[in-house]
């Protein structure tokens, strides 16, 4: 450790919040209101904006609706880049938290405003800019409060995880129950106080919990930096609004283009990255045998998200129009359904961590993990083949069948997710080992992206063909990287 990272350490109370620092309260508590506000949106913004306007919704077409959404999605990822730039050059994490929590907040106000689709658009560029700023760096605040030997580190970080999808869980609940059943934007509202009551957990218990953890810039501008940096970026909005006003005038700039441009570019950057790595001077022999070895992890990371991130457009539109939703007089909110992966990853995470541990080296490896993640997803859309043949558009179908498609998934994501970031931090290049981690990010951005072009089919063709196609090329991918297992981990060059 070094004498700066011992000092920051130091100023860290150590015990106070289950035998962790005291720092890690706040940070729990920031984390589980700023998902609830997230989470909660998320399970009322699809439904809001292709319900029709007698209802309250925008009335938008839904293959638009739900193109916007995923493309929403793949930016709030994208932007994590520019949160961590802005974290290591100018803010420090701590503080670059604290103004995403705003920004998000104020997303939020605008969509409880009934404002139309301006206000939509707004609050989206509102929380995309504040969640790129407070996400990747939330965790970072976590780090900074242990020594890289404490024994407490992991099991401080699952404590946290617990916040985010415990924040997930209730949300949904909560948010979808008041915006569903009496107005979409007072369950807006209600995702900004959640976001408002985080910013209070934090402003008034960062100064004695975290001591100076995530208060210190790692890279700050040079005085001669800030200049060209600043002049750069000032430079770049200044062509881009003239961009937007000059496609604007000229009936260039429409929804459809917007979608395509921001697909086309998630899937772009990351080719960059990757040829940027392997010809990099700075990247060794073994390094970049490591870099071939991540693409295809990478492809099915892909491909995993394309699935999963579907549960909140594809399903959550299945649940509204062709599933059965009333029991008793009672009628179960579309929204709950969202509730299901965070609830089936509290429950299944210490299961499958447990698992791990317990079978040690016999455990599959790295590539066969992923291979599992393909499968249980790909199996995840294969089962709604079911009530899709059965019921079709005639009658709805039974909830259960979405309840088994989420758990699925889950399993999948329990087999892929976890070891997908352990594993980029091991076969990231040691000069790009930042760059690298927004890789994996990245993986989110691009599956939302193809999302994009996707979902606009759903309406289109019959949902068999749709639930059918995906799953197939999941199941299949998840053969193909099982297949080529051997290889990929001989690629990775030691790594496990």
């Amino acid at each position: 450790m070094s004498v700066e990272r011992e000092k920051v350490y130091e100023t860290v109370p150590q015990k106070g919040f289950f035998g962790h620092p005291k720092g890690l309260f706040t940070l729990f508590f920031t984390e589980f209101w700023e998902r609830f506000s997230y989470y909660g949106m998320r399970a009322l913004l699809v439904l809001y904006m292709y319900d029709t306007i007698a209802n309250g919704g925008l009335g938008m077409e839904q293959g638009t609706a739900l193109a916007i959404f995923s493309i929403y999605g793949s930016l709030v990822y994208m932007s994590g880049i520019i949160g961590g730039w802005i974290a290591d050059r100018i803010l420090g994490t701590s503080n670059t938290v604290f103004y995403g929590g705003i920004f998000i907040m104020l997303g939020h106000l605008v969509l409880a405003l009934p404002a139309g689709v301006t206000a939509l658009f707004i609050s989206m560029f509102l929380i995309i800019i504040g969640t790129g700023l407070l996400k990747p760096n939330v965790s970072s605040v976590v780090g900074d409060m242990y020594s890289p030997t404490d024994n407490r580190r992991d099991a401080g970080f699952s404590i946290f995880y617990m916040g985010v999808n415990a924040g997930a869980f209730i949300a949904p609940l909560v948010v979808s129950t008041v915006g569903e059943k009496y107005n979409y934007h007072l369950g807006f509202g209600i995702a900004a106080v959640g976001m408002l009551l985080g910013l209070i957990v934090f402003m008034a218990t960062r100064g004695k919990n975290l001591g100076r953890a995530g208060r210190q810039v790692p890279n700050p501008l040079k005085p001669e930096e800030r200049k060209k940096v600043f002049g750069t970026i000032a430079l770049a909005v200044v062509v881009l609004a003239i961009f937007i006003v000059l496609t604007s005038l000229a009936g260039i700039l429409t929804v459809e283009g917007v979608i395509l441009f921001v697909s086309i570019l998630a899937i772009v950057i990351p080719i960059i990255y990757f040829v940027v790595m392997y010809k990099s001077p700075k990247t060794t022999a073994d390094e970049r045998s490591r870099v071939l070895a991540y693409i295809p992890l990478f492809i099915s990371g892909v491909m995993f998200w394309a699935i999963q991130e579907q549960g909140s457009t594809i399903l959550a539109t299945y649940a509204k129009d062709h599933t059965q939703l009333t029991y008793g007089g009672f009628k179960i909110p579309v929204g709950w359904f969202q509730s299901l992966n965070p609830l089936f990853i509290i429950i299944f995470a210490p299961v499958f961590a447990a698992v791990w541990v317990k079978l040690g080296n016999r455990q599959p490896s790295t590539p066969k993990k992923f291979s599992l993640g393909l499968l249980f997803a790909g199996l995840s859309f294969l089962v709604m083949v079911i009530p899709a043949s059965i019921h079709g558009n005639e009658t709805l179908a039974s909830p259960l069948w979405l309840v088994l498609s989420f758990f699925l998934v889950v399993v999948g994501e329990l087999c892929l997710s976890p070891v997908g970031l352990s594993t980029t931090t091991k076969l990231a290049p040691a000069a790009f080992s930042a760059q690298t981690m927004s890789l994996w990010f990245l993986t989110s951005a691009a599956a939302q992206a193809i999302n994009a072009q996707l979902v606009q089919y759903y309406e289109n063709i019959s949902q068999v063909v749709y639930f059918a196609a995906l799953g197939g090329v999941s199941v299949i991918l998840g053969v193909i990287v099982l297949m080529i297992s051997p290889k990929i981990q001989r690629l990775m060059k030691g790594v496990q």
